[in-house]
């Protein structure tokens, strides 16, 4: 911090919810050295927000009064600011060339937003939302990233068809492995959409773009429109082959005769986008089998024109439907298989995507 931030906010306010030390000075209280070649190697991006008129000036040229502007000096690493003043500073002449020349010495400018500023005037120089700013630095940092631009498409859980109001026939998917699939493509710096059916699990990674769906119906629907753009789809949902062919509006009522139920079948999501699949998508499926499992998913990659396919066991012990843990068998389109020992799901996701890039390259 600098000592005209102490106007705004202690340096013990920030300690106690950063639970970081906050450096401001050379010397702390005990009169140990800060120092601010340390700190700059430390520092991966160096995030000045906000960024004054004056630590900009100082910056633009070179001065080094404070800690912070020789942490800056200091840094071989990248530097990303936030500028955060008054209307008529920030749309000042000089101001405006101090931003053009930090930006030809290849620090990255968030610009400033419109809105409420401190001096109670509305306009041109409120600091972008911190929303933005991290944003941007995520951006930063998937630039080096293996999926840096690329959109990919994962569907997961189950699907419910509706018998009545009340009923529906279902399955035990909890969608725990594609929500960690979907989660891996993001640390790679994919653009990543998850079509995740009814579950009460839900991805942590806000990057993630989620459409919750009911029915096989809606999510083949979310799925054709996602697909167009992935260069990835990865189709791990578990979603019903069959649905009642008539939906009661009403609750059916218990009696002492059988109740037959007459079945449909749903649209076969992964034949569909395989069907759709253009040069240059990527498309993967899952075999989930009780028996012959290579033989039905070496069957299923080739009629439903995909890349990868993902096999695995029904009913094996601690994996599969509502376990954290799974054990796979990968099969590409050159009839060869690599199997995996029993991992938690987290891990799975990793070799999954691992398994991909390198078919992708």
């Amino acid at each position: 911090m600098t000592r005209s931030a102490h106007d705004f906010i202690t340096p013990q306010t920030l300690s106690v919810l950063s639970k970081n030390p906050v450096h401001t000075e050379f010397f702390n209280g005990n009169a140990e050295w800060n120092s601010h070649v340390a700190l700059a190697e430390w520092a991966d991006l160096l995030l000045i927000a906000p960024l004054t008129a004056n630590t900009l000036a100082k910056m633009a040229n070179g001065i080094c009064d404070n800690l912070l502007l020789a942490v800056y000096l200091s840094s071989r690493n990248k530097t990303m600011v936030a500028p955060a003043m008054d209307l008529e500073m920030y749309n000042h002449a000089t101001t405006k060339e101090n931003l053009e020349k930090m930006s030809k010495h290849n620090v990255i400018i968030i610009p400033a937003e419109k809105g409420e500023l401190a001096s109670g005037l509305s306009g041109e120089g409120r600091m972008a939302e911190p929303e933005t700013i991290f944003h941007k630095v995520i951006d930063h940092f998937n630039k080096g990233l293996p999926l840096a631009g690329k959109k990919v498409l994962v569907n997961a859980g189950p699907t419910y068809e509706a018998i009545d109001p009340v009923r529906f026939i279902g399955n035990r998917s909890s969608g725990r492995m594609g929500i960690c699939i979907a989660e891996e493509f993001v640390k790679q710096g994919a653009d990543v959409t998850l079509v995740l059916g009814p579950t009460h699990l839900f991805p942590k990674l806000k990057e993630i773009k989620l459409i919750r769906v009911e029915t096989a119906e809606q999510m083949l629907h979310a799925c054709i429109s996602a697909f167009e753009k992935a260069n990835i789809t990865v189709c791990c949902a578990a979603v019903a082959d069959y649905k009642p062919a008539a939906v009661s509006d009403k609750k059916i009522k218990k009696n002492s005769k059988e109740l037959e139920l007459k079945l449909s079948p749903t649209t076969d999501i992964l034949k569909t986008l395989g069907e759709r699949k253009k040069n240059g998508q990527f498309l993967v499926g899952f075999a989930l089998e009780t028996d012959n499992i290579l033989d039905y998913a070496a069957d299923k990659l080739k009629k439903k024109n995909l890349d990868l396919i993902i096999a695995n066991k029904a009913g094996e012990e601690n994996s599969g439907f509502s376990s954290e843990n799974n054990r796979i068998s990968i099969l590409d389109k050159h009839n060869k298989i690599t199997n995996f020992e029993l991992k938690p799901k987290v891990e799975v996701a990793q070799d999954i995507v691992d398994h991909i890039l390198k078919n992708l390259h």
